[in-house]
């Protein structure tokens, strides 16, 4: 029972929300961020009054990018540095492989590092700028029941004072030893890819660093290295067997590991810490009104820099579809597609993170020599090359099962559960990103055609009850012939190889959910909202 006047030391809180987020740490936040867009009443908790100032997640890739994008972060909102390639040095073979990192992919660089608190603090900011958003630190879960429509949580203040919030959906972003996924019975099972590894982040690296990330893959202490906004540089050691925290947070172990780049009296650590890595995926990600998110669903290892991408890649999926479902534009069955995409390709990618684990960081000599080598060799054949340098290997963000229409009309760049590509377009004299063109809706996108042209009044009326939006991107050169939102490709990467006329039905994450030739504009709207409903 509340006993709000006990708790003196934390905001009291509210008695109900349509969501509850437990955690607020770069995935809650982004959550939040995305919620507020669609102006979903949430209420975001956690026990931590800060960000925690700690050495954890620092790439990024344009997926995240343009996710963060679709929360209203700008290019500003946060220090990032461009890294154009990961090379990888074996002690034995010198430089054996790398990847391409340069250029960019759907309007944003392929790889970038950052500062996470950096990036909390603009996720929070932008989160908090929705009135509809609210944080309270200081409350802990306790526990929490399902009821028939809504989740009644117990949270527990810093005073020891226990309050109940009653919320419709209740999201668990509360890390790797999540409670929430305890409660749901989706404890991690099986075997982990465990690896302790001790992260060392110096400052006042300014002109010194290195401009690119390096995989130093000797066998006896492995070590990537990559620098980070503000002047910092990153390195990662593994620790070998027998080797404790207290050893290796030395003073002078640190400059005895740190001397091939640094020496002892120009060293300026930051912050230190010693972590240990997994590759853990939930069996579900969701049980009725509760899910998970980020690390409290999965756990990877940091060799591909997928960790919090992953938790992004979450919440773009979730957020829309809790908002839908909340005002009443989609069923609850809608819900179910979360798993359902999202749980496949997390699996893939803690696979890939295993797996290049294994390739650039054998344990010894004579695999080194092998597996370096090989790697080495493959560079000189053109598809192995390709496969490896241009990051084909990376499986792609695309469902093969989910809240889409199944199959695929067009071998172009549209393809239905894969993300429709953007770039740079006009409105009028304002240049800006596609995505922002097709706003927070679901979207029906003509290329080269008008799409209200081709639908009557009624249906487009239907469409639009559902929080459904009309653009037309033209080619270039090509000017607006109605009142509907149109932006002027400037690119050629939109319309060039896609059939003039041709229609595809977008959802608010981006997801191609339908496409189709002009003639069969109605049926596709149609089939799209009987899913919807």
């Amino acid at each position: 029972m509340t006993n709000k006047k006990a708790a003196t030391q934390v905001e009291a809180l509210p008695d109900e929300t349509c969501v509850l987020v437990i955690g607020y740490g770069p995935v809650g936040a982004a959550l939040a961020a995305l919620l507020g867009r669609y102006q979903v009443n949430t209420l975001v908790v956690d026990k931590e009054e800060d960000i925690l100032l700690m050495p954890r997640a620092i790439a990024l890739d344009n997926e995240a990018l343009r996710i963060l994008q679709m929360a209203g972060l700008d290019e500003d909102a946060f220090d990032r540095i461009g890294i154009p390639e990961v090379k990888m040095h074996c002690p034995y073979l010198g430089h054996y492989g790398q990847v391409n990192t340069s250029g960019s992919i759907d309007g944003h660089p392929k790889l970038v590092t950052f500062y996470q608190p950096d990036l909390e603090r603009a996720l929070r900011l932008q989160a908090e700028r929705h009135a509809c958003v609210s944080f309270r630190p200081g409350y802990e879960l306790i526990d929490f029941e399902q009821l028939e429509q809504d989740v009644l949580a117990t949270l527990r203040d810093t005073s020891g004072v226990l309050h109940q919030v009653q919320a419709r959906y209740l999201v668990g972003a509360d890390g790797a030893s999540s409670l929430v996924r305890t409660l749901i019975g989706q404890d991690f099972q099986g075997q982990t890819y465990a690896e302790d590894w001790l992260i060392v982040d110096a400052c006042q690296r300014e002109n010194r660093s290195i401009d690119h990330v390096e995989f130093n893959c000797n066998p006896v202490r492995p070590a990537p290295h990559m620098p980070a906004p503000g002047g910092r540089e990153r390195w990662e050691f593994m620790l070998q067997p027998g080797e404790t925290r207290e050893e290796m947070e030395t003073p002078e172990k640190l400059a005895e590991l740190l001397a091939p780049w640094i020496s002892a009296d120009e060293l300026v650590i930051e912050r230190k810490a010693i972590y240990r890595f997994h590759a853990r995926c939930c069996n579900r990600f969701q049980k009725g009104r509760v899910f998970l998110v980020g690390d409290a669903a999965h756990v990877t290892p940091p060799f591909v820099g997928q960790g919090l991408v992953a938790g992004l890649r979450d919440v773009a999926n979730l957020g829309w579809k809790l908002a839908w479902v909340l005002k009443g534009y989609a069923t609850p069955r809608l819900l179910d597609s979360y798993d359902q995409e999202r749980r496949p390709h997390a699996k893939k990618m803690i696979e890939l993170a295993k797996l290049m684990g294994h390739l650039v960081m054998p344990r010894k000599a004579a695999a080194a020599v092998a597996v370096h080598g090989a790697m080495r060799v493959a560079r000189w054949v053109p598809p192995m090359r390709r496969y490896l340098e241009e990051l084909k290997i990376k499986p792609p963000n695309r469902f093969s099962k989910g809240f889409f229409v199944e199959g695929r009309r067009w071998r172009g760049e549209l393809k239905r559960g894969g993300q429709i590509p953007q770039d740079f377009v006009r409105q009028g004299p304002r240049i800006c990103m596609s995505d922002d063109v097709l706003g927070d809706q679901f979207t029906l996108v003509g290329f080269g055609i008008d799409p209200t042209s081709l639908l009557d009044a009624d249906t487009q009326a239907r469409w639009q009850a559902l929080n459904g939006h009309f653009v037309q991107i033209g080619m270039r050169g090509q000017n607006p012939a109605s009142e509907t939102t149109f932006a002027e490709d400037l690119s050629d990467k939109l319309v060039p190889g896609i059939p003039r006329g041709w229609v595809a039905v977008v959802r608010p994450d981006r997801v191609i959910m339908h496409d189709g030739p002009a003639g069969q504009v109605l049926k596709m709207v149609n089939e799209c909202m009987q899913m919807l409903a």
